[in-house]
């Protein structure tokens, strides 16, 4: 199994970016984003189930979408009137959570190498 996470890069505040992450190999149950700030802990951005649930952090939702293309095998995150603090290397990451553990890093067994996410005021 292997993700490539791409589509990072630079973005004034408001604008927007499209994540992408190529996965191969076997399909899970989830698929999901996280991200990385400098100096803190990796958090959960959001989810897509194979039932077509998704499941978002408070702070990005109404602003991110996840979605996947199931014939392509690629997760996708639509970025949108971005904040500074969104700031931060985003990382793909692929297995079968149960729901109470969609936000937990613990719960995917496959990464991506991340992509850098940098959002100017």
């Amino acid at each position: 199994v292997q993700l490539q996470a791409s589509g990072g890069g630079l973005v004034q505040a408001g604008g927007s970016l499209r994540l992408t992450c190529a996965a191969s190999g076997r399909t899970f149950r989830s698929y999901a984003w996280f991200r990385q700030a400098p100096g803190k802990e990796r958090e959960f951005v959001g989810c897509r189930f194979d039932n077509a649930r998704s499941y978002y952090k408070d702070s990005v939702k109404g602003r991110f979408t996840v979605s996947r293309n199931n014939a392509k095998n690629t997760l996708y995150l639509e970025m949108n009137n971005l904040k500074p603090e969104d700031t931060a290397v985003y990382y793909c990451g692929a297995g079968d959570p149960i729901l109470s553990y969609v936000s937990a890093s613990e719960a995917y067994k496959y990464w991506g190498q991340g992509t850098l996410v940098t959002v100017s005021s």
